[in-house]
């Protein structure tokens, strides 16, 4: 979108949207995404975490299809909202799908690498949509041809079409396989995954027991996925999911995704197109260092530092734009925003630095992280459900912001850029007391990490229950047979008769119950 809000072809035939008007436009794809978010736990529940991922890309075809072929806002925004359908049910299965697959070592850097290709195609899309700007006469040509946009709106359909037939080649998530109680198959996934397509490694067997065990113990609790979701001991996880998908979205960055060329407007600055592009490639640089310290320093840190840093860089914008500010000249020409920096360069120049300041400490932080954090805390029998609720509340505040912004920024101007920086102040605090660290722990003790009763600042012992397992394996201490490939129902488990295990927890205490 903000790629061509900026180009005379789209303003001329959709009539200038503006404030509320193109509020609606851009907060539809957020609204069909809630819509995609709240329904996509039944699909990947019921029809597998590839199918959904599978059913997401036909309907961003389709709604592709339909903006690229719009005759009006209304048709645009029925487009919006079906591609946000898409949007909504991958965004949250694709996280959850990444960590039911991977490693528990490597996991945070999984999920980044999502969040980095995520910024590799805002950033592709955004120049496509910047070269596509110039069809015509350029974007400041009155009688630019509706090309302009239609070419980005059309582009957007091949990665669609490469996703849908790309996923036949990844493999079903095996812990979704458990709990269809098609163990087979699961263990050959994780075979391949973890060993080598060794089915008797000890570190596949060792997962696989994880996931057995606790398979069973959700079973023999015989409580439905819907009604564990609000029991208090997962709430509390709920809950925060929920928070931290909300904080990711009142910290401001979208503001700076969806509107970034009003910004640059009111900065006074350039060519707004062209210095918002930078900020594209920012995000894409700074993505990386996310990828590579995630899973060894951990998902509290980067949201605790995160919040810190946008707070600060946001009260320093709305500062320099209170101070030197001022309404619009009336020069006779149509404004986008009405508060902008007057023949002051120093001053523009370091609120556009800021700008790019705050995308570099999102992108870094906050951006692979609010993936991350909410698909790993959850059981595999809510997952998909506590998920999909975590990231209804990300498209939720999504679809607030992108329509409440371009009214914001006319109404209020430079107090905008100061409640998101309160909002980012609040994220710190609630993070600090209630985010505990995630990071070295397999998905099947998540329960041990969030029930140990412990505060948030303080973590539990480094060391991993999976970890002891896969050496009891090794030494003959336990004894597990995985289930013979291809026969239904096989014997899966067999421990060893006189075998004395010690668990994680033993190991870190030094002690034997």
């Amino acid at each position: 979108m903000s790629g061509v809000l900026g180009t005379q072809a789209y303003k001329v035939y959709f009539g200038n949207p503006v404030s509320y008007r193109q509020g609606g436009i851009t907060c539809a794809m957020p609204f069909g995404s809630l819509v995609g978010a709240l329904s996509s736990s039944y699909v990947a529940d019921r029809y597998s975490r590839r199918a959904s991922i599978q059913i997401a890309s036909i309907f961003w075809i389709v709604g592709s299809i339909i903006q690229c072929a719009s005759q009006d806002i209304a048709m645009l925004v029925v487009g919006r909202v079906v591609a946000g359908i898409c949007v909504g049910i991958a965004s949250s299965i694709c996280p959850v799908y990444q960590a039911e697959i991977a490693p528990k070592e490597i996991r945070g850097r999984v999920v980044s690498l999502q969040q980095w290709a995520i910024t590799w195609g805002i950033l592709i899309q955004y120049f496509i949509q910047y070269g596509a700007s110039w069809v015509g006469g350029g974007p400041d040509d009155i009688n630019q041809p509706t090309s302009a946009f239609r070419i980005p709106w059309g582009v957007q359909i091949v990665p669609a079409v490469l996703l849908f037939f790309g996923m036949y080649f990844l493999p079903k998530s095996p812990r979704w396989l458990a709990s269809k109680d098609r163990w087979d198959e699961a263990i050959q996934v994780l075979a391949n995954l973890h060993g080598g397509g060794d089915l008797n490694h000890p570190k596949v067997l060792a997962e696989y027991k994880e996931i057995e065990e606790a398979l069973r113990f959700d079973r023999e609790e015989a409580i439905s996925s819907y009604r564990q979701l609000v029991e208090p001991r997962m709430l509390k996880r709920v809950l925060l999911g929920m928070s931290i998908q909300m904080w990711s979205q009142l910290c401001g960055m979208n503001v700076m995704m969806y509107y970034v060329v009003y910004i640059m407007e009111g900065a006074n600055i350039a060519s707004p197109l062209l210095t918002a592009s930078i900020q594209y490639i920012l995000n894409v640089l700074l993505t990386l260092p996310a990828i590579v310290y995630l899973d060894r320093f951990g998902r509290r840190p980067a949201m605790l530092i995160g919040s810190f840093l946008m707070m600060t860089l946001l009260f320093i914008v709305g500062a320099l734009q209170a101070s030197y500010g001022s309404p619009p000249l009336a020069d006779g020409k149509k404004h986008d925003t009405s508060w902008i920096i007057q023949d002051n360069k120093a001053v523009s120049k370091a609120i556009v630095a800021m700008t790019y300041l705050f995308v570099c400490s999102f992108a870094t932080t906050w951006g692979p992280t609010s993936w991350t954090y909410p698909s790993e805390i959850f059981p595999t029998k809510i997952r998909a459900k506590a998920v999909s609720l975590a990231t209804a509340s990300n498209w939720f505040w999504n679809c607030v912001l992108a329509f409440a912004v371009p009214p914001l920024l006319w109404n209020i101007n430079w107090k905008m850029y100061m409640i998101f920086a309160t909002f980012n102040g609040v994220a710190f605090i609630h993070m600090f007391l209630t985010a505990p660290e995630t990071k070295g722990k397999t998905l099947e003790e998540m329960d041990e990490v969030f029930d140990s009763g412990l505060p948030a600042w303080k973590s539990l012992p480094k060391s991993s229950r999976l970890d002891q397992l896969q050496r009891d394996i090794e030494a003959g201490n336990l004894k597990i047979t995985a289930p013979v490939v291809g026969v239904p129902d096989a014997v899966h488990t067999e421990k060893a008769p006189v075998a004395e295990t010690t668990t994680a927890e033993e190991t870190a205490t030094g002690t034997k119950e």
